[in-house]
């Protein structure tokens, strides 16, 4: 693997990366950081990379960071800690509605199932498909279809209980 080869390869798939890591740990930073340290571990070990394998090579040792990340530290998981969408409301009653769904929102996302949650907001926020979140995070189809039933559920029957 070449410099520009490893360069395409960062550029073609770090946003993702990042990304998948945000959806597990809710943390822009140590997002960051893993998948930059991901992206070192493919340096590092590139003379041994089947090129057509390396998008699910990459997620699977950002899995596995982030897992052996979280083992070390023992840290709980908080969701949208630093996360704040951008809030637009005309009215303070429409403000209010809004700080309420969204929070309710949010405590449903913290106590989704860590899996579920995972392909419920790659599919949701990153858009990406049910084919791509299979590859990204080392699954079948079927399991991250059944992981999006399961997330959904959850969601319909979490708020439907804080209404």
């Amino acid at each position: 693997m070449t410099k520009g080869d490893f360069k395409k390869l960062f550029d073609e798939h770090f946003e993702q990366v990042r990304s998948y890591l945000f959806f597990r740990s809710g943390d822009t930073e140590l997002a960051t950081d893993i998948a930059q340290e991901t992206f070192l571990k493919i340096w590092e070990k590139q003379h041994f990379i089947d090129e057509t394998r390396v998008k699910g090579l990459l997620f699977k040792i950002a899995n596995d960071l982030f897992a052996s990340y979280y083992r070390k530290e023992k840290r709980s998981f908080e969701f949208f800690k630093h996360y704040k969408p951008e809030e637009k409301s005309s009215t303070p009653e429409e403000a209010l509605v809004f700080t309420q769904m969204k929070e309710n929102y949010n405590q449903a996302l913290e106590r989704m199932p860590e899996k579920q949650r995972t392909v419920f907001l790659m599919s949701r926020v990153d858009q990406l498909t049910y084919n791509e979140i299979a590859e990204m995070v080392g699954v079948s189809v079927k399991a991250v279809e059944k992981r999006m039933k399961l997330a959904l559920n959850f969601l319909r029957t979490s708020l439907r209980v804080n209404e």
